[in-house]
């Protein structure tokens, strides 16, 4: 993602080594520190969007498992009327359902992933945000002195304070973007395939149905 890529170089960036180079270093600092507050926004900006996609998700997955437990109710009710027809195409649908629901796992849990590292991002640009702002003006009289030393002559006046250097953050943020997959159920096998997955589909619905109605004799028992 161009955005964590932006915000990595800020956050490695070498306020010492900036300001050497700098013809004015004010003026470098001050749009250092604009360019973070632009980038914190939009990091701040996906956080609040990734957070929006993860509940959405989730209310998907739970829409799909209220489903699927409705058509298991329903397909009691039809074993309770000797409708064991109707009973098979409720099991049927409730598989259907849980499928789904079972589908919305990974994409939860990828999306949580890309949450994690937004937010780790925006922590640690908000760090460096925050010792830019506070050592900035003792970079400043640094380099100020050091310019008048060359200028006067003065070799042996020592540099005060160097603990200007700031951590070097060097993992990289490997940004995933969490794709929005709506989840296909019908499937594009071959024919032969299908054959076999609606096999074992019926196999699987006969096993439910059996289930249902064991569970409803001991239940009258």
């Amino acid at each position: 993602m161009a955005l964590l890529d932006r915000v990595t170089t800020l956050i490695k960036a070498n306020l010492n080594d900036l300001v050497d180079k700098a013809e004015d270093p004010e003026k470098l600092l001050k749009q250092l520190l604009l360019d973070m507050q632009n980038q914190f926004m939009q990091v701040k900006t996906q956080v609040a969007i990734a957070i929006a996609d993860q509940l959405l998700l989730q209310k998907k997955q739970a829409e799909n498992m209220d489903a699927q437990r409705e058509w298991v109710r329903k397909a009691e009710l039809a074993i309770a009327k000797n409708e064991d027809d109707l009973a098979r195409l409720a099991l049927e649908r409730s598989l259907t359902y849980e499928n789904a629901a079972r589908n919305f796992t990974q994409q939860i849990e990828d999306q949580s992933h890309q949450l994690q590292i937004l937010r780790d991002a925006l922590n640690r640009l908000e760090q460096k945000m925050t010792e830019t702002k506070a050592k900035s003006d003792l970079l400043i009289a640094q380099h100020r002195r050091s310019r008048l030393a060359m200028r006067t002559g003065a070799s042996n006046l020592q540099e005060l304070a160097h603990d200007a250097e700031f951590d070097r953050l060097r993992s990289k943020v490997d940004a995933e973007e969490a794709i929005g997959q709506g989840h296909m159920i019908a499937s594009s096998a071959p024919n032969v395939e299908r054959r076999f997955a609606a096999l074992e589909k019926s196999d699987q619905v006969e096993r439910l149905l059996q289930e249902l109605k064991m569970k409803r004799i001991n239940g009258a028992a």
